[in-house]
């Protein structure tokens, strides 16, 4: 039989015996803890799909939950971040300055494509990536010679200068591109063709249509100009988008002629802006669900490729959008504006895939630039 004091030696054992494993297992768990994250900064992308919602803020993407009769791909993001906006010259950006931003990584003044402060070009993430043996891509649902897209191919004074925009294409870094404006290419108030420009630069270049299953060869370069200036919105662009970047990312995962290492795809939703500035909810809602289809596309790719990061974002939101209640209809929501220009709020960014935990936080607008940069320079 156990005597009392026999009772709390064996107390006393056990007690110190637990707080003996619950030690280890604490260490344990700091170990494991500090390896996933070191595992997890070493994981580093080698394919990059950048995505903008031009001019989606987060009532933008919030009307997706309550127009969308399932869950939108926005929820499929666990690495959510916010950037702050502002260019170089404004406190509110322009399309322009925005992508500038984003492709070059320095703020600039509204309306400069792919240029500084001082007008001076500034090498662009597709030049850049183009070195080292990357395919790239470009997607816009407006003309290819717009703001966004076209800060990513030219280096402009002004985002107004089409033509001078149209004219970097043929020469440019670019594998593939799909969009709008053949009149700035073909239909030039200076009476030029660019044609044969594509032509002597390996371009195949189509205007008639876009087929997701076409055949694309991978020592060519493809270019698809399917509206004499922007496309049609999403209501009458038969899943253009969607099916653009199905044959963007068929083309640019298996292109040969640019070595093994991986792709970048810009793809832009342009006109969730253009509702914005028109003051048009069903519009911008129309939009942002053509959008959204596209990142389910794009994250079902991600996820079966696992060796992609998917960056969603936008360069600034339009409208003052704003959510409220309908006081004409019992628990509706409505749309409502407090501007037709830009606003200066924070956007959201999402991540998806190797490297996306440097996404999280508050930050620059330019910083996006620098944390692709960065994880491609460090790729294992």
């Amino acid at each position: 039989m156990l005597t009392f004091s026999n009772k709390l030696a064996q107390l006393k054992y056990f007690s110190i015996l637990f707080l003996i494993l619950l030690f280890n297992s604490c260490s344990s768990k700091k170990v494991t803890n500090s390896t996933q994250i070191k595992t997890s900064e070493n994981n580093q992308p080698l394919n990059i799909i950048f995505m903008v919602g031009d001019g989606m803020g987060l009532s933008q993407v919030s009307s997706s939950y309550f127009s969308k009769k399932t869950e939108p791909n926005f929820s499929r993001f666990k690495s959510i971040g916010l950037i702050k906006t502002s260019s170089g010259s404004h406190l509110i950006t322009d399309s322009a300055a925005g992508a500038t931003a984003f492709s070059a990584g320095e703020k600039s003044y509204n309306g400069a494509i792919g240029v500084n402060m001082d007008t001076v070009p500034i090498k662009n993430i597709v030049e850049i990536l183009s070195d080292k043996d990357y395919a790239t891509g470009l997607i816009a649902t407006s003309s290819i010679t717009h703001a966004t897209p076209g800060s990513f191919f030219a280096h402009v004074k002004s985002r107004g200068l089409a033509e001078e925009i149209a004219t970097a294409l043929p020469t440019s870094e670019v594998d593939f591109f799909a969009g709008g404006g053949k009149k700035y290419f073909f239909n030039r108030k200076d009476n030029k063709s660019l044609y044969e420009d594509f032509i002597q630069n390996n371009f195949t270049i189509d205007t008639l249509n876009l087929k997701k299953n076409k055949t694309l060869l991978k020592n060519e370069k493809y270019g698809f100009l399917l509206a004499d200036d922007a496309m049609p919105w999403a209501g009458d662009r038969n899943d253009f988008l969607a099916n653009a970047t199905e044959l963007a990312l068929s083309y640019l995962n298996k292109n040969e002629a640019k070595g093994d290492n991986g792709f970048f795809l810009m793809i832009e939703g342009s006109q969730i802006d253009w509702g914005g500035h028109s003051n048009n909810s069903d519009y911008i809602i129309s939009e942002v669900l053509d959008f959204d289809k596209v990142i389910g596309n794009v994250l079902d790719f991600a996820e079966a490729d696992g060796n992609t990061l998917v960056i969603v974002t936008a360069d600034h939101e339009t409208g003052g959008y704003t959510l409220a209640a309908d006081p004409d209809k019992k628990n509706t929501i409505k749309g409502s504006f407090s501007t037709k220009g830009h606003s200066a709020t924070l956007i959201p960014v999402f991540a998806y895939g190797k490297g996306e935990e440097h996404f999280t936080g508050i930050y620059e607008n330019t910083a996006i630039f620098e944390k692709i940069l960065e994880l491609v320079e460090n790729k294992k």
